[in-house]
């Protein structure tokens, strides 16, 4: 059975990670650009599919020490990853016929909300101190992709400074110059920023405790 795109691609992350790299630290020992294997680059214009070269999987296979039919196995065996869970708000959640008797999802009316996908840009962090407390604590992991840097007034958020300082704080005023920052500790006052020391800011996605 020929092996799909999505399949692939999938081999590709799954070989990635069992040699402790990213998709881009890959293509990198296998002497190809680093984003070769970006996901940006694995669709087209309209979104249509985008295979790796037969060079560069060679390439990926000859540092590895990969044969090409354990590569296939690889691929077939990729798991598909769930895209989405299934939504339901809590007014309805009170109500019958929502969930089984193990507590899971069952019956009509569930809406779904999109999941994040692995991507190299996706990553988490781990809070430490205070400073966010009751809402994070110190040892809760924050998801961030720094493909989302579009953030308003009240987004709980990731920024990193051009001084190598990493806060994880609530946007509470944004200009085209400045930043003002707030913990939701009230022990901690507001910092404000000036975006030119600012290297980068992306949106806390989900936040696991």
């Amino acid at each position: 059975m020929p092996l799909t795109h999505a399949q692939i691609w999938k081999a590709i992350d799954g070989l990635a990670r069992r040699e402790g790299l990213s998709a881009s630290g890959l293509a990198r020992r296998a002497g190809l650009d680093a984003t070769s294997f970006n996901p940006s680059k694995r669709l087209g214009p309209g979104e249509r599919p985008r295979w790796p070269s037969t060079e560069s999987l060679t390439r990926v296979l000859d540092v590895t020490g990969l044969s090409l039919a354990d590569f296939a196995e690889l691929a077939q065996d990729a798991p598909e990853r769930p895209s989405t869970a299934p939504l339901l708000g809590l007014a309805q959640a009170g109500q019958d016929g929502f969930f089984d008797d193990a507590g899971l999802p069952t019956g009509d009316g569930w809406d779904q909300t999109d999941l994040p996908r692995p991507k190299d840009t996706l990553f988490s962090l781990t809070i430490s101190g205070d400073s966010m407390a009751p809402l994070y604590r110190a040892g809760d992991r924050v998801l961030v992709d720094r493909d989302i840097v579009n953030v308003r007034r009240g987004d709980r958020v990731v920024v990193r400074t051009t001084t190598g300082e990493t806060l994880a704080k609530e946007i509470a005023a944004i200009s085209a110059r400045s930043v003002t920052l707030a913990s939701i500790n009230p022990a901690y006052e507001p910092r404000i920023l000036a975006r030119r020391d600012i290297d980068w800011m992306s949106r806390i996605l989900w936040v696991s405790q």
